[in-house]
């Protein structure tokens, strides 16, 4: 039987290239494990795909952390020039239309973002959004309207509640 040098060069290079692969692999596992709090369990007694969804999930974790951090730095800033400071939040009720004014500063983009959420989970349909930039603050107006005749003024007076709780809790 002969071998050809060349065919058997290949295979061996192959190989080497399929190791090499591995242990870069294995270095990057390590790496990454080397990032996440450790477990209940050892690492070497749970599998690759199990130790790669626990990184995946700490990392989401952190990622709702870190918004959540974010969120509430923006309410601390606010909050440092006293009480009388930003943000404000006035709620009208005007039949079964909901105005909702709400007065920020520059850096609160997810102040009226959250007001949206929370007025779609609590039933009112938004109609309308707009804002206007006057130096430091920023005038947030939602038009929105609520649900039927009987149902209005129950809602509103729960609208207007989570409403000003929500831009008071940053205070």
């Amino acid at each position: 039987m002969d071998q050809n040098p060349i065919s058997s060069r290949i295979v061996i290079d192959r190989k080497t290239i399929e190791k090499n692969r591995r242990n870069e692999m294995k270095a990057l596992y390590t790496t990454l494990n080397s990032l996440i709090p450790p477990q209940s369990k050892p690492r070497d007694m749970v599998s690759l795909p199990d130790q790669l969804q626990g990184a995946a999930n700490y990392i989401k974790m952190q990622e709702a952390k870190l918004e959540k951090m974010k969120q509430k730095k923006n309410c601390l800033v606010w909050s440092k020039g006293g009480p009388n400071n930003l943000p404000n939040i006035d709620v009208r009720v005007m039949g079964s239309d909901l105005q909702v004014v709400l007065v920020t500063g520059l850096n609160s983009h997810f102040m009226f973002t959250q007001i949206i959420r929370l007025l779609h989970e609590l039933g009112a349909q938004v109609v309308d959004a707009s804002f206007s930039v006057h130096n430091d603050a920023v005038f947030h107006t939602i038009h929105s309207q609520i649900g039927d005749q009987f149902e209005q003024n129950h809602a509103a007076a729960r609208i207007s509640e989570r409403l000003q709780k929500f831009a008071y809790d940053c205070i």
